[in-house]
Parts: C-alpha cells; structure tokens; sequence
C-alpha cells in the first residue's frame, strides 16, 4: 500500500511510518520540520523519502499527485494547547486550513482514506468518567476546538466526495522522539529537566490527571486503521488516569532524583481530567494498549538520556 504520512518526522508520525515500513508498505513523509513541531530528519529511517513541506503549501498537490497514496495519515498539526491560546489564528490555519487542503489533494490523487489524529481536547472537562466516543465534545481550547472541526470536515469529504477515514481521538501520547523542550508533553519536559538536574514546573496543584498511551500503542491503532473503522471515531487510550504529581513520583524513583518544583497557576484551556475508555476501538480494531505506564516512562527517559550525550 502506498501511504503518505504528514507530519511523518514528528514524535508520532515516525513511529507511525516505522509501523507501516515494518508491515511492508511504501511510504512517502511530507513534514515542515517547524521547530516548535517536534519534527526531525533524524526521525526518519534511511532511505525513507521526505518531502520539506507545510500541509498548507499549494506546492503539495504535485507531491500528492505524483505519489498516488492509497491511504494519507494525517499527523501534521499544531499540537499545542498552550500556543493555540496564545496563537487562535495559527492554530486554525495549521490544524484546519491545512487539513483542508490534504482532504483535497487527497481526492484529487485518488486515495481511498485519511487517517487522522484527532485528540482527547475535543471533549474538554467531561462531566462524567470515563470518556468514550459518545461522551459530548465541548473543546475549552482553540487546540480542541480544531480538532473537532477536523472531524466534521472528515464526515463532509466522506458523503460528498467519497473519501473514506478513520479518526483517532488520542490520549496524552508520550514516548521516544517526544520534542523535551516543547511546551506540549509534560513526560518528556520532565524526563529533558530531571536529565539535567534541574527543576521542573507543575501547573494548577498537580492533581490534575491524563490519560498517558506509549507511542508505539498509539501506532499500532493507526497500523489496525488502513482496513477498519470506516467513517469512525474512536478514543484511543489506556482507561488509567494518572496525575502530573503522579508522573514526577515515578521519574524520581526513575532518575534517582528529587527535582525541586516550582508551582504555577492553570494554564488557559487545560481540562481538570481525563481518561478513556477504548473498549470500542478493542472490538472495531482489534487494538487493546499493551504498554504499562512506568514501563513506557522508563524507554523514554532512557532514549532522552542518549540523546542528551
């Protein structure tokens, strides 16, 4: 099968190509390498083509239409609660005016699907847990709010110009390849400060609670998403919540080191909890994580530890 993978260099989309490489598929990774994206050339396998584009680029319909992919995951995105509060407008024409235009390229060159990575923040602060997907969506960040948009422009694409998806609301992703110096993805900011010896910052008091999935889980549900769940939305995550003070006790046991911690105010737009239940993506896509919490902490504050050499 012949796949393009936007966003292919970040954190997530490489372990998603490396999934696809690995079950023999041909893969091209169209990635903008922004800075604040977490992309990198180093994520991408040798001999893997990438293509140095944003998704908002017009110059993208001739790399959709010399390729043909058969099936596009969509990964690229402005991915950051906190720069989607201070940044409204760059967040919606990242994470809408580009998916706009991959969903055209998309039935222009032929293919049959999108995939796409849609997020926990679309659902906001729930009043009840845990999540699934009929729980209703009420975004409290410009982040979320685009990703639900997303969804909606999906179901559009699917009636109109028979273009099928899949649509993967993640928990909070962490792993190898996490960006330690974003202001997304408090595993890998810790795991980056506790390397160097130095302290870290927990907002609100700490108690608030994600629900963390491995990366290599993550790709697998994508692996499982080329054949099924058809014009479906599905939460992907562990069904364990787990706190920010929860995540700063297990790299101390880790690291062997008691970061001193600064406290901070909520940040605008963070929801109070979070947790998943992905009993439907289990039946629909045969997908169940496989990952235990300190087990993934622990690969991925040992792959930090390298590259910090």
């Amino acid at each position: 099968m012949r796949i393009i993978v936007t966003g292919g260099a970040g954190f997530i989309g490489s372990h998603i190509v490396d999934a696809y490489l690995d079950a023999g598929h041909d893969v091209l990774v169209v990635d903008s390498l922004w800075e604040h994206g977490g992309g990198r050339r180093i994520n991408v396998r040798n001999g893997v083509s990438l293509v140095h584009m944003d998704v908002r680029d017009e110059a993208i319909a001739r790399v959709f239409a010399d390729f043909k992919p058969d099936v596009v995951s969509h990964h690229a995105a402005q991915h950051s609660v906190a720069i989607s509060a201070r940044e409204p407008l760059y967040d919606a024409q990242v994470n809408v005016v580009g998916l706009l235009n991959v969903l055209e390229q998309s039935v222009r060159s032929g293919a049959r699907k999108v995939i796409f990575a849609s997020s926990g923040a679309t659902y906001g602060t729930p009043e009840r847990l845990p999540i699934t997907e009929a729980t209703p969506q009420n975004p409290t960040s410009p982040y979320g709010i685009t990703k639900m948009a997303g969804e909606q422009y999906l179901r559009f694409y699917r009636a109109n110009r028979d273009l099928d998806f899949t649509a993967l609301r993640y928990g909070n992703v962490y792993g190898p390849r996490q960006d330690a110096s974003g202001e997304a993805g408090v595993i890998a900011i810790f795991s980056g400060r506790f390397i160097a010896r130095q302290g870290v910052r927990i907002d609100w008091d700490g108690e608030q609670t994600r629900d963390y999935v491995y990366a290599a889980d993550v790709a697998r549900a994508n692996l499982a998403a080329l054949e099924l769940g058809s014009g479906q939305c599905y939460v992907i995550g562990t069904g364990i919540p787990t706190s920010v003070n929860e995540i700063y006790r297990t790299l101390v046991r880790i690291s062997g080191f008691a970061a001193p911690v600064e406290h901070a105010p909520r940040r605008p737009g963070d929801a109070r909890a979070a947790q998943f239940d992905a009993s439907r993506a289990a039946r629909e896509l045969q997908w169940t994580p496989t990952t235990a919490l300190e087990d993934g902490i622990r690969a991925a504050y040992a792959y930090f530890q390298r590259m910090a050499r």
